[in-house]
């Protein structure tokens, strides 16, 4: 049995999008396993697919956040660690300096982006093979493009495969609503990227509406007080606890569907197949947006300085934390969008129903 080691430390978006290319590997070469190399603040998500044997958990930002001579310690610790294993081929999915750094103390041929491919310039010096990948392909096609390369199989032209289907999640340790339930993430690692609380409370109304009640996730003291805010006066909002991201995947996985901004939990729930609306502005969705069997993706329009990437907005006379081109996007157009694909989802479960019967 071969094996082998995925470097790929965040974030939780990009790790969900990585998971593709593993699915791919193992129907191209049976018997394959992996082992993942991840910061522990996501090392609940390669558990997630039943071919990743081992996730070993790197404390990358606990070491940068408190001091140089502490990320020194434990890179050399993790050194004397990847020094007892040697694999079959370690693949560097992400493609930065500090990827590149542990691809290098791993033990085995060491695969990654070349410099014209690398999101990182000189990462590409880590690796004996260097492969060319377009920088222009979607986030999940470029993962999958260098696994078909590193381990020489032909790359799938299907859509990606997450390897979640069928997963039985842990039940949370949270009392749930007994009517259908859609999940609202509004919080971003950016102020730029939020959607007006104003806007939730107004997509909420228009759920209740419909008869579903709307659960609230959260990671932070900040984005409970979002939660808190958006969910105040509001008796078929729930703000939930907090929880584990598999937790999370587990109630997204029990939902009728999600409406997010450009954050980790948007891929999650398209990942899942659920159906699931991702709101963009100062990103750009070609490159990295939410995939997934059920997903959508909305961007805001006119404004020239789409997609600007800053972290505060700042156009025309305005400058501060809310994005004006989301400000601008409809609550009645992201709920007409989110009815569509939840009226798809059932009719691909419809159609799934009388193939099983016909069988």
């Amino acid at each position: 049995m071969q094996k082998v080691l995925i470097v790929k430390l965040s974030s939780m978006g990009d790790l969900v999008q990585a998971l593709p290319a593993i699915t791919d590997a193992i129907k191209a070469r049976p018997g394959l396993m992996f082992d993942w190399l991840v910061d522990e603040s996501f090392s609940d998500i390669p558990a997630w697919h039943l071919s990743v044997d081992e996730v070993l958990s790197v404390p990358f930002r606990s070491w940068k956040a408190e001091s140089r001579s502490a990320l020194l310690r434990g890179v050399l610790d993790w050194r004397r660690q990847l020094k007892t294993q040697r694999y079959d081929a370690v693949l560097d999915l992400q493609g930065n300096i500090k990827s590149a750094v542990f691809t290098r103390l791993a033990q085995g041929p060491r695969h990654g982006y070349d410099s014209a491919s690398v999101r990182e310039r000189g990462a590409q010096l880590a690796y004996a093979n260097c492969h060319k990948v377009d920088r222009d392909l979607h986030a999940v096609r470029r993962m999958r493009t260098l696994m078909s390369q590193s381990l020489q199989y032909a790359l799938p032209e299907g859509p990606p495969d997450f390897g979640l289907a069928g997963k039985v999640w842990p039940q949370p340790p949270v009392s749930l609503p007994d009517r259908a339930f859609l999940v609202f993430v509004p919080n971003a690692s950016w102020p730029n990227k939020a959607w007006l609380n104003e806007s939730w409370r107004n997509l909420a109304k228009v759920a209740a509406e419909s008869e579903f009640d709307v659960l609230l996730p959260w990671g932070s003291e900040a984005e409970h007080k979002q939660a808190q805010e958006i969910a105040a006066g509001l008796e078929h909002v729930q703000v939930l606890p907090r929880l584990s991201l598999t937790h999370v995947a587990s109630i997204l996985d029990m939902s009728a569907g999600a409406v997010c901004v450009d954050t980790g939990l948007a891929h999650i729930s398209a990942a899942l197949g659920k159906p699931t609306v991702t709101l963009y502005g100062p990103t750009d969705p070609a490159l990295v947006g939410a995939a997934g069997t059920c997903s959508a993706q909305v961007a805001a329009s006119g404004y020239g300085c789409i997609p600007c990437y800053r972290k505060l907005c700042k156009v025309d006379d305005y400058e501060g934390p809310v994005a004006q081109c989301l400000a601008s996007i409809s609550v009645q157009g992201i709920w007409q969008v989110l009815q569509q694909k939840m009226l798809e989802s059932a009719e691909v479960s419809i159609k799934l129903k009388s193939v099983e019967k016909g069988n």
